[in-house]
């Protein structure tokens, strides 16, 4: 049985997938509670970590209840990635330091971070035996198919990453070319599985949790890596689990409970937060995915979307409770089809 790095109570763990401007501290805190048993960090420059910049030193923060939970780094420089991973173990001990070679954005690739990376994977070697030699904690990395079709092989990057010191390795099935388009090829998976002898976890396509569930069964992962399925219902992670051990699926909470975890969750992300206005104006993409689905959900958004402090959301939300009556006239029923989620 592949062994993963650091204690873990569940057979096939599921994970937060980093994710920009979403898996912060209150978002992770949320989903370790309903049900994630491993979570990591937004992907972090290493350049602004080994320079102390304030805003990326503050997205290192974190509680004891989001343990176990990694930090995912990213650059090109294999020396700064060092002196990055360095720091954030002396300074933060997480469980685990974390790799970006998937990241497809442009301002990140131009640099040779993320999946720039993988355009060299000498390069990628690199970066990880200096972490690698930076850091007693274990070190992992996710990692994308490939730079593009010609240069797709996820098979022999994963194998150059372990042969380089990684001990979990995370794959999301799309090219950097490929951006979030197509889907994910779910079959690479498997063969990396079968390939490595580390633990390989899944990512990509995963808006259910029968999704998830179905790609644990289809490839044969040891963990499965949940990103944009989590964006407006950190409950994917409980429904997720019962699915694995052979439960009935618990139901998805009702219109009341789904507002009453999107308010604790805005009152989580107000007490993190110093700039009050901005993190309601940050929060407002969190709001539009909580109602998502709901009957008369556009015009939800369009009042959500406009909010200045979060101690709006909550009058929002009771107006909306009182006229539910008016919004099921116009939609009976919540949609029968999955949320719908933007990816980062």
């Amino acid at each position: 049985m592949k062994r993963f790095p650091f204690p873990l109570h569940a057979g096939v763990p599921l994970y937060l997938a980093p994710m920009a401007g979403v898996s912060e501290s209150p978002f992770r805190r949320l989903c370790r509670r309903f049900g994630a048993d491993v979570v990591v960090t937004e992907f972090l420059s290493a350049e602004g970590i080994r320079r102390e910049n304030e805003a990326t030193i503050s997205k290192l923060r974190f509680g004891a209840d989001e343990r176990p939970i990694g930090v995912q780094i990213f650059g090109g420089d294999p020396q700064a990635m060092g002196e990055a991973a360095a720091f954030v173990t002396d300074v933060f001990a997480p469980e685990f330091i974390d790799i970006n070679f998937g990241c497809p954005v442009k301002k990140v690739v131009k640099r040779n971070g993320g999946s720039g990376c993988l355009k060299d994977l000498n390069l990628v070697q690199d970066v990880i035996r200096a972490v690698s030699r930076s850091t007693s904690l274990p070190v992992t990395c996710k990692i994308r198919s490939g730079w593009n079709e010609e240069m797709r092989d996820p098979v022999t990057i994963a194998l150059r990453c372990q042969d380089a010191g990684v001990r979990v390795l995370a794959l999301h099935p799309r090219t950097r070319t490929q951006m979030y388009s197509g889907h994910a090829h779910w079959d690479e998976i498997a063969a990396v599985v079968q390939a490595l002898e580390i633990p390989v976890l899944g990512n990509g396509d995963i808006k259910t949790p029968h999704d998830a569930y179905r790609m644990w069964q289809e490839t044969q992962c040891a963990g499965v890596m949940i990103a944009r399925g989590s964006f407006g219902q950190p409950w994917i992670f409980d429904q997720t689990r019962d699915l694995l051990e052979g439960r009935p699926m618990r139901a998805a909470p009702s219109i009341e409970e789904r507002f009453a975890i999107a308010l604790e969750h805005a009152g989580m992300a107000n007490d993190y937060e110093p700039d009050r206005r901005g993190a309601a104006i940050e929060f407002r993409k969190h709001l539009g995915w909580y109602v998502k689905g709901l009957p008369g959900s556009a015009e939800l958004r369009k009042k959500l979307h406009a909010v200045m402090t979060l101690g709006e959301v909550e009058g929002i939300f009771a107006d909306y409770l009182q006229n539910r009556e008016r919004y099921l006239a116009d939609a009976p029923g919540l949609d029968a089809e999955p949320l719908e989620t933007a990816e980062v």
